[in-house]
This record gives C-alpha cells, structure tokens and sequence, in this order.
C-alpha cells in the first residue's frame, strides 16, 4: 500500500491505450485507458494485484482522479473526433465528488464531454441502485458517454438498461472467446446486439483475437471491437491512430462545470 501511494504521488503509474474500431475492423473510433504500473524491483504488477488493495485502503479515489485527467489531457491532442473509454469503480461511487472530478478533468484538458467515455460493470448497479443511477444520469445530461462493461455475465443486467439510458454495452469477451466453438454462443451475441439496437445502444464485442471471430462479430452486427487481433494496448506517444474516423457518434453539450447541480436533482426512473 505504502509503494502505490508513492506511485500516485510520484505519478510512477502510466496509462496504455487499446484502440476500439468500426465494425469494419479498420476504422477507429477511440481507445481504452488500461492503468499500467511498473514497480522498481517488483516489475509489471497487474491491475488486478493492486486496484483492491487501492480501493481497500482509500487510494482508488485520489487513484481515479489521476487517471480521468491523464486520459483526458492525453486525449485532447489525439484528432478529433477520437474518443477514450475510462473505467470506474463501485469504490468511485461512494465518494461525493466524483462529478467534479469528472467535470475538473474535462475543463482542465479541454476534452469535450462527447470524446469521454466511462465504463461501469454490473456489480457498482446492484449496490446503492437509486445513488448510482442519480449520478450516471448526471454525468449523461454533461454529455460523458455512459457504457455498461462486461454485459451479460449478471443476471440482471437486462433490468438496468430500460432504467438507464446507456450508450453502449460492451459484451463480455467470454462470449467473444466462445464464437466457434458452442452455437449458443452465437445466439445469446445476436440476441444482446438486436435487443441493443432496439433501444439504440451500440454494441461493442471485447476479446477479438481471431479472425474467425471478427467475421462472427461482423454478422452480428456489432458496432464496435477491440481485440489483440486488432490492436494491443500501447504508451499514448507511439500511437499513430491510423484509421481515424472523420466522424464518430456524439451530441453537442454545455461546459461541464455548468451541469454539476444535477446530481442534486432525482433521476428519472
């Protein structure tokens, strides 16, 4: 604990970036931020070895914030209309400042709210419900894209999208890993991308590492993917971002800083 709070502190953490593309697997419309540490005598230490220990011991706030305005500055100067894709954390959601750090790291960069995407799972959802959704509908009325990870793996992952207005759903990559070798599969993938277009969510497919499976996924219908077969994650300074779209979805929006009284207000249910 004592070295992650040095590392935040020194800003000894580095983010890596996962390009998401178009369905035609050439296109791209944003990346991913994938929080990285390199520890000076432990080497790479995998998120999952330290984000609970951040959110255990009180760090992941100050952790959060430190990613959200790294994201942010780094993506400002990629061209435009390139989005970036944050996730966050249920430990996120208990604090009372998270729409001001959200709004902070906007203003600060000068990223629109449009090219900002945040990443929530299931399991933040099935705690502290009427919390949540009050601060996923503010954050939306700011223009930040909402995007529920890891669809499909809950049991009541169907009962929030009708509740909230997300943009997009990201399908587990355990599906995406599945295409091929169980029909099933390939059923419940249709089924998740017509149900989503019914309510004009868009559809992203993780996991692709195939060829295969990126001919499935295009089938489907999915909107978006990312995938070792497309694209790793990599250092913000050696991405070249061939592929760029000219144009990617978005909705104008006011200042973020303007909106931040909506989260005194009761979410529409």
């Amino acid at each position: 604990m004592r070295d992650l709070r040095q590392a935040i502190t020194d800003e000894a953490l580095t983010l890596h970036y996962q390009p998401q593309y178009d369905t035609d697997g050439q296109s791209l419309v944003g990346y991913e931020a994938l929080l990285r540490w390199m520890h000076p005598t432990r080497g790479n230490v995998p998120p999952g070895d330290f984000i609970g220990v951040a959110e255990s011991s009180g760090l992941i706030e100050p952790l959060g914030r430190w990613v959200l305005r790294r994201a942010c500055c780094e993506a400002a100067g990629w061209p435009e209309p390139l989005a970036v894709s944050v996730n966050l954390s249920a430990a996120q959601f208990r604090s009372d400042d998270l729409m001001a750090t959200v709004a902070a790291a906007l203003d600060e960069s000068g990223l629109t709210a449009e090219r900002l995407e945040l990443e929530i799972t299931e399991s933040l959802l099935m705690n502290n419900t009427e919390r949540v959704l009050r601060t996923l509908h503010a954050l939306s009325a700011m223009g930040v894209r909402i995007a529920m990870d890891d669809f499909g793996t809950g049991y009541s992952s169907l009962a929030y999208l009708w509740r909230f207005p997300f943009d997009k759903v990201k399908i587990d990559r355990s599906f995406t890993q599945g295409l091929g070798t169980d029909p099933k599969v390939g059923l419940i993938v249709r089924s998740i991308v017509s149900l989503a277009h019914s309510m004009e969510i868009r559809v992203n497919a993780e996991g692709v590492e195939t060829s295969a499976q990126l001919g499935a996924l295009q089938r489907y219908g999915c909107d978006e993917l990312q995938g070792f077969l497309l694209g790793r994650p990599a250092p913000a300074h050696t991405l070249s971002h061939q592929g760029a779209v000219a144009a990617a979805p978005g909705r104008p929006v006011p200042r973020p800083s303007d909106l931040l009284g909506l989260m005194t207000q009761p979410a529409p249910l």
